[in-house]
């Protein structure tokens, strides 16, 4: 039916039935739902009510601000009482929203930024190399080799000695020169001598400078993947006791070459032995190639890439490698 009714009276004691009450409002749909479950649960008087109205909230009373507060705001206090009033308190709220309005950040700014730094990817950046600069040179002659390289190691605009030498003894006459990342040339050189350590201990002889060549092109090539950041420069006299330098790059492609530079002043020395020692482009008589003056041309080569190169400097040290053993000086560089 439409409606249902909440309660019915019993029948005249006369046996006359006294009519129902007339029918109430419809109910709405959560009351029908909520009589039908209690008719079915069993004849259970259910008398529907209106659900009560929704409790209302006390509005909130703003809380004037201090003096000092306002004060701090850069708005003027608000005054308690005003001419004709009852004496009852002013209502001040909002006295400080100019200022704060002025000095608010920029919420879609940065909301625009945080997206745009979510959207980017996340980058751990992580070098593990550093150049220490630093240059090397040597020369090769009819039965000795000349070998140099500075003293000064580097990192960026700083300098952090003056007395690093790059000079790697690797047997009785065999030398390396190498520059570059300090770490790496220290690592190379240690698994050089363990090696050549091996070696005499199997064979009972020294390692020729060609053999080292060899051993050490077969290093770099077995970190090729990731590689020693080290420029590499042999030199020495081989089994006949002729002067021998050999050149390689990073992963241990060399070659033997009467003369070879490497490191951050390899550039400016390179063409002034082009011209000196091998006499490229000159028709004038070639001068005899001796020990002497082989040094000479270090210290010359080594003057002239320090007035450009801020990485070579302080000192340059010399050794002179012959069958019967080496010999070795100092000579000094600018110091700035």
């Amino acid at each position: 039916s439409a409606s249902i009714r909440t309660s019915a009276r019993p029948p005249h004691a006369g046996g006359q039935a006294i009519a129902a009450d007339p029918p109430r409002r419809p109910l709405r749909p959560l009351e029908r739902a909520r009589a039908v479950l209690h008719l079915r649960a069993g004849p259970v008087l259910f008398f529907a009510t209106a659900s009560p109205p929704a409790r209302k909230q006390r509005p909130r009373r703003a809380r004037p601000h201090p003096p000092a507060e306002m004060a701090a705001y850069g708005a003027a206090a608000p005054t308690a009482f005003a001419a004709g009033s009852t004496g009852a308190s002013l209502n001040f709220r909002g006295a400080d929203e100019t200022f704060a309005r002025a000095t608010a950040p920029d919420v879609a700014a940065l909301r625009a930024g945080e997206q745009a730094a979510r959207a980017a990817p996340l980058q751990h950046r992580f070098e593990p190399y550093d150049f220490n600069g630093g240059t090397t040179l040597a020369i090769a002659g009819e039965d000795f080799a000349v070998v140099a390289a500075d003293t000064r190691m580097s990192t960026g605009y700083s300098i952090l000695t003056r007395k690093m030498s790059k000079l790697n003894k690797l047997g009785p006459k065999t030398v390396l020169a190498a520059a570059g990342c300090q770490t790496d040339v220290v690592c190379l050189v240690d698994v050089l001598r363990t090696r050549q350590k091996m070696y005499f201990h199997q064979t009972g002889l020294d390692m020729t400078t060609p053999a080292v060549a060899q051993m050490l092109g077969n290093t770099l090539y077995y970190k090729r993947f990731f590689p020693y950041y080290a420029f590499n420069v042999l030199a020495g006299v081989d089994a006949a006791g002729k002067g021998c330098v050999y050149s390689y790059d990073a992963i241990g492609s060399f070659e033997r070459v009467p003369f070879s530079a490497s490191g951050s002043g390899q550039s400016y020395v390179i063409p002034l032995l082009d011209n000196i020692v091998t006499f490229k482009n000159r028709n004038d008589e070639k001068p005899e190639l001796t020990a002497d003056y082989a040094v000479t041309i270090c210290k010359e080569a080594f003057v002239s890439a320090g007035e450009r190169d801020i990485y070579t400097g302080d000192a340059v040290e010399i050794v002179v490698i012959t069958a019967d053993g080496m010999t070795s000086e100092t000579f000094s560089l600018k110091k700035d």
